[in-house]
């Protein structure tokens, strides 16, 4: 049911608040640093269509150092399958396993 006065939708002030927190903060710059990164290397250009891909994912304890990061399209970088919290099923995209 849609809401009668706009105030009454309280999603938009939540979602400030969450980007705002110290951890979203610390996720968001450690993600700017690996891309900074490769842009210094020449590797990736602004608006190039390529995401910065951790080979071990920061959660799982990787790094940002160069040897743990490479350029790959947004679309592989983004298609993995995910657990119910958010973890990867597999390090290894379905189109990637495809590939002969």
């Amino acid at each position: 049911m849609p809401y009668k006065n706009p105030e009454d939708r309280k999603w938009t002030k939540n979602a400030q608040a969450y980007e705002a927190s110290p951890a979203v903060k610390a996720k968001r710059n450690a993600r700017k640093r690996a891309r900074y990164a490769l842009e210094m290397d020449g590797e990736v250009q602004p608006n190039d269509g390529l995401d910065v891909h951790h080979k071990k994912s920061l959660s799982k304890g990787g790094s940002n150092g160069k040897k743990n990061l490479k350029a790959v399209p947004r679309g592989t970088n983004r298609s993995f399958a995910r657990k119910s919290d958010h973890s990867m099923k597999s390090e290894v995209s379905a189109r990637e396993r495809k590939k002969p």
